[in-house]
């Protein structure tokens, strides 16, 4: 595992270090492991959003839906 440091402004360090000593966090590497991994989760998420409405604005205009064409179809679909 490698290491890296950082600084912090102390109100940021302090805030760290606060939660490390919640107990829901080893110590601050692992708040700061965590945080890392939300915000990669964070990211490729919004990645994925951003290729749907890429693929959505690639495929041209919308059309006019019927209502009681889309509720027959959506019942027939569903076994109503």
């Amino acid at each position: 595992m490698g290491t890296m440091n950082i600084s912090l402004p102390d109100p940021m360090k302090n805030w760290v270090e606060q939660q490390s000593r919640t107990g829901r966090y080893a110590n601050t590497s692992d708040y700061m492991r965590d945080l890392i991994r939300r915000d990669r989760a964070r990211q490729e998420a919004i990645a994925e959003i951003q290729a749907a409405v890429d693929v959505s604005l690639e495929s041209g205009e919308a059309t006019p839906v019927d209502p009681a064409a889309f509720k027959a179809q959506m019942r027939a679909g569903h076994g109503g």
